[in-house]
C-alpha cells in the first residue's frame, strides 16, 4: 500500500474504531439480549429501530434536524426510533452490517460501500432540495486567493484537505478530478482528512491547507450564513459533475413490509409541506428534513448510484474496496 493510501486507511480505521464503540454501546444498551441489537429484524410496531447519520459539518444540531422525520416515521411504523449521531461513515456501515443500525442517512459513496458489504441494504429514498427536483449536488475544489492556484491542476505539490476517505464529494469525486487533471494523488500532494465539509473549507481559510474540497452548499450558503466564512475568502476553482443525492438506506434485516412502509412514508410525507400540514413542524421555515436547505425525499433505486461506481473504477481508490 502506498504512503497516501496508508494515511487514508489509518485515518479511517482510527475513527471507525472509536465511532463503532460509541454507537455499538448505545444500540446494545437499548436491545433485549435475546433479540438482535438495534431491532434490525423487527417488524416495526412496538419495536425500537436505530437511525444513524454523520454530520456534514461540525454541528451539534444533527438530531434536531431529523426530529420531524423521526416523529413522522414513528407515527407511520409504530416503532420507537433512536437517533445515533455517528462520527464516522465507516462506523455506520459496520453498525448496519452488525445489526446495530436499522436506517442510515448515507452519502452516495458510503451507500455504495454498504451495498457491496451487504447486498441486502437498499435505498429507501434520496434527499432533494425542492419539490420535483432531481436528487444531486456537486463537489467544489476551493483555495485562498493568495495561493496563486487557479485550477485543480494547481493542487499538485500542495497540502490538500479532504473530508473523509468514505466521503463522496469530500474524497472520491475530488480524487477522480485530481487524476483527470494529471495530479499524482499518491505522491504529488500532502493529504489531510479534516473530518467534516465545513472543517475542510475552514482549514483552507486558516492556512492549514492550501486547497481543499467540500460539497457545494457548504461553500455557497451554509458557512456564509453562519458567519464562519466571508465572501472572497475562498475561490472555487473546480466543480465536479453532478453527484447522485444522499439516500436514507435500510438494513437487510428489516422486513419487506417495514421497508415499504418507511420508503413510502419518506417519499409521500417526508417533505416540508406535508410535515407542516401534518403538525410535525410549526412553519416551513422551522421545518427540517435532516439535510440543510432540503425540501424532502424522492424515490430512487440502486442503479441511480452507478455513477459513483464508475468513479471508483476510474480512481481505484483504496476506500472503494475496503472500509479499513
Amino acid at each position: 500500500m502506498t504512503s497516501y493510501r496508508r494515511r487514508a486507511a489509518a485515518a479511517l480505521i482510527g475513527a471507525a474504531v472509536l465511532a463503532l464503540a460509541a454507537c455499538g454501546q448505545s444500540a446494545a444498551d437499548n436491545s433485549d439480549p435475546a433479540e438482535p441489537a438495534g431491532g434490525a429484524a423487527a417488524g416495526g410496531a412496538g419495536e425500537t429501530l436505530v437511525f444513524a447519520a454523520v454530520p456534514s459539518e461540525e454541528s451539534t444540531s444533527l438530531q434536531q434536524g431529523f426530529e420531524s422525520i423521526i416523529a413522522m416515521l414513528e407515527e407511520e411504523t409504530g416503532a420507537t426510533i433512536e437517533f445515533q449521531n455517528a462520527t464516522d461513515y465507516a462506523a455506520v456501515v459496520e453498525g448496519m452490517r452488525a445489526g446495530q443500525i436499522d436506517m442510515a442517512m448515507y452519502g452516495p459513496f458510503t451507500y455504495v460501500l454498504a451495498k457491496e458489504q451487504d447486498p441486502g441494504i437498499t435505498p429507501a429514498a434520496a434527499v432533494i432540495d425542492s419539490e420535483g427536483a432531481e436528487p444531486g449536488y456537486e463537489s467544489y475544489g476551493v483555495t485562498r486567493p493568495d495561493t496563486g492556484i487557479t485550477d485543480i491542476a494547481g493542487f499538485a505539490g500542495r497540502t490538500v484537505c479532504f473530508v473523509d476517505p468514505n466521503s463522496t464529494s469530500g474524497y472520491l469525486y475530488p480524487t477522480a478530478g485530481l487524476m483527470e487533471a494529471g495530479v499524482d494523488v499518491e505522491n504529488g500532494i500532502t493529504p489531510i482528512f479534516a473530518g467534516g465539509h465545513d472543517a475542510s473549507a475552514l482549514a483552507v481559510v486558516s492556512g492549514q491547507c492550501d486547497a481543499g474540497f467540500a460539497y457545494d452548499a457548504i461553500i455557497d450558503t451554509q458557512l456564509i450564513e453562519s458567519g464562519q466564512l466571508q465572501p472572497g475568502q475562498l475561490e472555487t476553482v473546480w466543480v465536479s459533475e453532478t453527484i447522485a443525492g444522499s439516500p436514507i438506506a435500510l438494513a437487510s434485516g428489516l422486513s419487506p413490509e417495514l421497508r415499504e412502509q418507511i420508503s413510502t412514508a419518506l417519499i409521500e410525507r417526508g417533505n416540508v409541506d406535508r410535515l407542516v400540514a401534518d403538525g410535525f413542524c410549526d412553519t416551513a421555515d422551522s421545518c427540517s428534513v435532516g439535510e440543510v436547505d432540503s425540501w424532502g425525499y424522492t424515490e430512487v433505486d440502486d442503479s441511480f448510484y452507478d455513477g459513483v461506481r464508475r468513479v471508483c473504477d476510474v480512481t481505484q481508490a483504496e476506500s472503494c474496496t475496503s472500509l479499513g
